[in-house]
């Protein structure tokens, strides 16, 4: 009797303090968002009706430059994440079409993660704890399939102006490039911090001021490890340049919907601090509801801005309103 009254005291006290840790108070680790309580939108709250009427005007020539890679197994990824296609062609064997016009058919199926290739960071991808953007402590809100918050359904339009910075550039122009000898075209190495005032500093290169909606796309040569697939894969995996919490915090100041650029994380790889885990999108998604966007296709863009003297354009991407997913492949168009 006396094992048993210990034994179930044991357990009230395990309970008791399983529950503690589920009851994270994410108030303390997460600032609310400024479109209230029950937002689960985030910085695309930011694209309205006026803000893309204005971003219509970048289109000037009509020219759509393209700025996502194709979907192609062997392309680098991050981890243990992995992609497999597999072509099904039901009809074409003797006998199998339809109809007196013999018809046939192909389908496909397409094996992956969500975050491989160009793709979305969703608000449900990264958090504190169990405290995700706007304060919800997400282990309420997932399911063995899904989860029941933050989902990509929240989503409103990515209709914007897209601004490029060409961190290339800059760091040639300032003395502080250093490169990567894998690279056939100019690529910062990795390792390599993106400061706020680097980003400020490609703005003023091409006269342009972020207005709040804008997507900022970073160019960093590291883009051309990824098309040099699957020769560099462990190269371009190994690290990168990427922006720093300076910069993070001061993206967010200006009210940015999204950050992307041409490698896997965006931030710099390794980070500032090796006791920090990707900390930018902490900063970006968890704390700001600033969606990130990797493994951007830079270099078609970055040579337009090149060539014209103009780093801005309208930016068009199709994200799948995926119920209940973290992230997606996305197709993104710059129009100029």
């Amino acid at each position: 009797m006396k094992l048993a009254s210990i034994l179930a005291a044991g357990m009230l006290l395990l309970l008791s303090a399983s529950g503690a840790v589920a009851q994270t108070d994410c108030k303390e680790l997460v600032p609310p968002s400024p479109w209230g309580p029950n937002d689960q939108t985030g910085a695309t709250n930011r694209v309205t009706p006026a803000v893309t009427k204005a971003a219509a005007a970048e289109i000037q020539e009509g020219k759509v430059v393209p700025m996502s890679y194709p979907l192609v197994d062997g392309v680098p990824l991050f981890g243990t994440r992995f992609t497999k296609t597999i072509l099904t062609a039901t009809s074409l064997a003797p006998g199998a079409s339809f109809g007196e016009n013999e018809l046939t058919y192909m389908e496909d199926t397409w094996l992956s993660q969500s975050h491989v290739g160009t793709h979305l960071d969703g608000l449900g991808h990264i958090g504190r704890k169990d405290c995700y953007f706007n304060q919800i402590a997400m282990g309420k809100y997932i399911t063995q399939n899904n989860m029941t918050k933050l989902g990509l359904e929240h989503l409103k339009s990515f209709a914007t102006r897209g601004v490029l910075i060409d961190a290339v550039k800059v760091l040639q122009q300032s003395g502080k490039f250093k490169g990567n000898s894998a690279c056939k075209k100019p690529c910062v190495d990795k390792g390599t911090v993106l400061t706020s005032a680097d980003l400020q500093a490609g703005l003023k290169m091409y006269n342009v001021t972020l207005r709040e909606g804008d997507i900022v796309i970073i160019h960093t040569g590291w883009g051309d490890l990824f098309e040099q697939f699957p020769a560099q894969n462990a190269t371009y995996n190994s690290g990168e340049p990427g922006i720093g919490k300076d910069a993070a915090k001061w993206l967010a100041d200006q009210k940015v919907v999204a950050v992307g650029s041409d490698t896997w994380a965006v931030e710099v790889i390794p980070g500032e601090d090796p006791k920090e885990a990707f900390i930018v999108h902490n900063l970006l998604i968890t704390d700001a509801g600033i969606h990130i966007i990797e493994n951007v296709r830079t270099d078609l863009m970055a040579a337009e801005a090149s060539r014209t003297n103009r780093a801005t354009f309208f930016f068009n991407m199709t994200v799948p309103r995926a119920v209940g997913m973290t992230g997606n492949f996305v197709g993104i168009d710059g129009i100029r």
